[in-house]
């Protein structure tokens, strides 16, 4: 079975006339806000787990929009368990100092929020064994 790891993060596609342009947006029912370094992004976790999250085989995602312009969404994937998986699997939360820290890394590493396209994808799972930067205290690192 094939797991993607932006499955059913309430991210929606937006189709405008018939341009084969596709703007994502992030649903903004259950997103939090969060300013980093003066921008306002919101960010998401999904409330219910993927059938794939449910059973340990997908790890934890949330994704993340400028909050004024909806553009190019990020999504991050931790290395950790979804909180509702099926088998009490150990588990982190994502805390507002995870989610600053992986926007400075995305923006670092070329994602423009405020661009049309596709999402990006930061895969952090790896992050903190590299020893790249100061794991923060929930696990994640830049």
């Amino acid at each position: 079975m094939v797991c993607f790891p932006e499955g059913g993060l309430g991210v929606s596609e937006r189709h405008y006339g018939q341009s084969k342009e596709q703007t994502v947006a992030l649903v903004k029912k259950g997103s939090r806000r969060i300013v980093v370094d003066g921008v306002t992004y919101r960010w998401r976790v999904r409330h219910k787990p993927t059938y794939c999250q449910s059973n340990g085989w997908g790890p934890l995602t949330f994704a993340v929009e400028d909050a004024t312009v909806p553009g190019t969404v990020l999504v991050v994937e931790t290395g950790w368990h979804h909180p509702e998986n099926w088998f009490g699997l150990t588990t982190k939360p994502v805390v507002p100092a995870d989610v600053a820290q992986a926007i400075r890394t995305a923006l670092a590493q070329g994602w423009t929020p405020l661009a049309n396209g596709s999402p990006f994808h930061l895969d952090v799972s790896n992050a903190g064994q590299t020893g790249e930067d100061a794991t923060l205290a929930s696990g994640l690192s830049a």
